[in-house]
């Protein structure tokens, strides 16, 4: 799990599982060259200097979050080589390391392993859970409790058509392609994905929101899972599903969009906002050489 170059220094590869609430990033790449912008790997690659790598730390992610998406559990691999004589950091002392020298309150690693050198976040990833959370009740967002406001989609109604919203979220699961629920801007090979599971569920609120509040207050959780996502994918479906459940589509008319493979179509356009979205967690499968099961930390349902 480990390379010795020529040299003598070791270099050893870590997974790290790290989660953040992306209000204030420009997404979680980081953000390079004289932009105000800042994502939040700039931060992790900042606190991953005290480790004192001979060749600079960088993070390979799992999962690419835009900006103002929060990740309950996101992922990444690093590399850390240090100087000759100095054996690898144990996993927990270079999450300790990491968390220690974070300067930023929203962001925080949740554990770390070890994993074999040819080891890759993103393409070793066997499944990825996505969470939106939406909210009814509310009328207008400034009606949203202060320590909801950036954690869902306040929708103006009352109720949400939950029934609806399931027949609906069955078009979606199997394997299609999926071009009419894929933004422009990140071009892939294909299209083609297996959304293995899309449910609705009650959610819950923040413990800090009223009692008077969490009466007319209602708060419901999408989940979607698959092994990977198109460009904003899963907002763009939560948009089609919003309005399934707000009765102004059909649940048949999401198999007529998905069939259609427009991403221009007049229903499929609107995109859900960021605010909303939490990537849950990411699963990978046995690692081979590492003869282990990596699972990221799991959550129930966000409140």
């Amino acid at each position: 799990m480990s390379s010795a170059p020529a040299s003598g220094l070791v270099r050893a590869r870590y997974l790290v599982y790290f989660q953040y609430v992306g209000t204030d990033f420009n997404g979680v790449a980081a953000v390079r060259g004289p932009q105000r912008a800042v994502g939040v790997l700039n931060y992790l690659e900042e606190a991953a200097e005290r480790l004192n790598s001979v060749e600079p730390v960088r993070f390979t992610i799992s999962s690419r979050t835009d900006a103002g998406v929060h990740a309950l559990s996101n992922a990444a691999h690093l590399d850390v080589q240090r100087r000759s004589g100095r054996p690898p950091f144990p996993p927990e002392v270079l999450a300790e390391v990491l968390n220690r020298h974070l300067r930023h309150p929203a962001i925080r690693v949740l554990r770390a392993f070890r994993v074999p050198s040819d080891f890759h976040a993103r393409h070793a990833a066997t499944s990825r859970i996505y969470l939106y959370r939406l909210a009814t009740g509310c009328h207008r967002r400034d009606e949203l409790p202060v320590f909801e406001r950036n954690l869902c989609w306040a929708l103006p109604a009352d109720c949400l058509d939950v029934v609806a919203v399931q027949e609906a979220a069955q078009h979606l699961l199997g394997t299609h392609d999926f071009s009419a629920f894929q933004s422009t801007g990140s071009p892939v090979p294909s299209p083609v994905r297996t959304m293995r599971r899309v449910s609705v569920s009650p959610g819950q609120a923040s413990p800090l929101v009223t009692p008077e509040e969490s009466r007319k207050l209602r708060f419901w959780n999408l989940e979607f899972e698959s092994q990977s996502f198109l460009y904003r994918q899963v907002r763009r479906m939560t948009a089609v599903l919003v309005a399934v459940g707000l009765g102004a589509l059909a649940p048949a008319q999401v198999k007529t969009i998905l069939e259609s493979q427009d991403p221009l179509g007049k229903h499929q356009t609107r995109v859900a906002p960021a605010h909303g979205l939490f990537l849950k967690s990411v699963l990978y499968g046995n690692l081979g050489a590492a003869s282990c099961t990596l699972q990221g930390p799991q959550f129930g349902s966000h409140g």
